[in-house]
């Protein structure tokens, strides 16, 4: 077999070769078709290859691809800046943005923000941001200090810092085994607690994912959660920090995944769903709250990059989110979420190995679990999430894998996330190629004794 030179995940893995994707559908060079039920990475929004998109990369690369944000503005990065601060939910707010080429970026640049935004005040004690267990905030060394995922931060444990603080909201596998509403919200309260224990003096911002992504496989907080986290927020002084790379751009069935709590941030982080993968291109957006000591001091915010802000990746990012207002691709994920999530949950009755469903618009979760009742998960030694993926794969169906929730980087779990575009029966396609991938996985790693067990 001739030598790949690319890096790629994993190293000795044969990968099928992508060649064009149309709609929700990606095909390899011998042909195949995937049906591409995560959107890549929870990416590709709006599908692949759609005219509107391609037409707006040809006419601005006829026109400028490249300028250095320290020499020129466009036209581009104005206008797309304009329109994200007039999205319904933020555009009272008045938020500005710094546009990255990330979401590890973005989370850094979200982090820099918060600490100067105290500095300008004159408070240079607050450069601590503090955030959860069970979270996924980025692969730079920045980004993954925040991130509580413990089997991507075990490599590089010595360069990170402690900022992984409080357990995150998980009510399938709830850290103080307690349930909802009696808990009285123990997860959120327990910020408040560590807090009081590092000082608020020392705390700049607190950061959460609204909807846990790839460490919990789509972790949704009970009701009242932020509200009681902006709460303590505000009555320590601390500012908030939503990490809405995975969930932006109308993912959840809202435009920001936050909308579900009716819970402002003081910076929020977008990314993924910016471009829906058509260019590289994310975005720190601060509201102007934050932004008033910055404007009336130093007037400048320390951070960048070459590519910031390129009229390139401004004008696709604009022609997407013109896309998605335009076909209501937003409602249509509420709907749609709403039809897949049911079905998924009514599938899952008939496998004793899936332990839950859980999800928002078109972002869902499944565990799988050894047992029903005691919620076990597999042995490590199975693979359960590789053999998931890798059955999916061959069956012609793209799966997101995902780790559990549980502490320690034990379980296995999938994330299902089409392109909002998808349609009722591509849908029903999605859950047939499904089914019959778990059919196939449960078929080769359960016993009759354990169907005994836990059936």
């Amino acid at each position: 077999m001739k030598r790949s030179y690319l890096i790629k995940p994993m190293l000795e893995h044969e990968y099928p070769t992508a060649v064009y994707g149309k709609g929700i559908y990606i095909y390899d060079n011998q042909g195949k078709q995937y049906l591409d039920g995560s959107s890549g990475a929870v990416t590709a929004g709006i599908g692949h290859a759609v005219p509107e998109i391609v037409e707006a990369m040809i006419r601005q690369a006829e026109q400028l691809s490249f300028v250095y944000r320290s020499q020129f503005t466009t036209e581009q990065a104005e206008k797309l800046a304009e329109e994200l601060s007039k999205l319904k939910f933020i555009r009272d707010d008045h938020y500005s943005s710094f546009f990255v080429n990330s979401g590890s970026e973005a989370i850094e640049t979200a982090m820099k923000i918060a600490i100067q935004y105290w500095q300008e005040l004159g408070i240079s004690s607050k450069n601590k941001v503090l955030s959860r267990w069970t979270s996924y905030h980025g692969i730079t060394l920045g980004a993954l200090s925040l991130s509580g995922h413990t089997e991507r931060r075990k490599r590089f444990a010595s360069l990170l810092e402690d900022f992984p603080t409080i357990s995150a909201p998980n009510c399938y596998r709830c850290p103080f085994n307690q349930t909802y509403p009696s808990c009285q919200l123990m997860c959120a309260s327990e910020l408040d607690t560590a807090i009081q224990r590092i000082g608020a003096e020392n705390i700049a911002a607190f950061i959460a994912e609204p909807i846990v992504g790839a460490a919990g496989a789509v972790i949704i907080p009970p009701v009242g959660y932020y509200e009681k986290i902006r709460e303590i927020c505000d009555h320590h002084n601390i500012l908030f920090i939503a990490d809405e790379v995975m969930t932006g751009m109308g993912r959840t069935g809202k435009m920001f995944a936050m909308e579900h709590w009716g819970v402002k941030p003081d910076i929020i982080s977008l990314g993924k769903g910016m471009s829906g993968g058509y260019t590289p291109i994310a975005a720190t957006l601060v509201s102007e709250k934050v932004m008033e000591p910055i404007l009336q001091g130093s007037q400048s915010i320390m951070s960048g990059h070459t590519y910031s802000a390129n009229p390139q990746s401004a004008a696709i990012s604009l022609a997407v989110l013109e896309y998605i207002e335009r076909h209501k691709l937003v409602d249509k994920a509420a709907e749609n979420g709403a039809y897949l999530l049911e079905q998924l949950q009514n599938l899952a009755k008939k496998y004793p190995i899936i332990g839950d469903v859980r999800g928002r618009g078109l972002m869902i979760g499944i565990e799988f679990v050894e047992n029903l009742f005691s919620k076990a998960p597999f042995s490590k030694g199975i693979g359960l999430t590789n053999k998931i993926v890798q059955t999916a794969l061959e069956k012609g169906l793209l799966l997101y894998p995902s780790s559990a929730g549980i502490e320690g980087g034990a379980g296995d779990a999938v994330i299902i996330a089409p392109p909002l575009t998808i349609e009722k029966h591509e849908i029903d396609k999605l859950l047939n190629l499904f089914n019959e991938t778990i059919v196939a996985v449960q078929k080769e790693i359960i016993t009759d004794e354990h169907l005994g067990l836990i059936g």
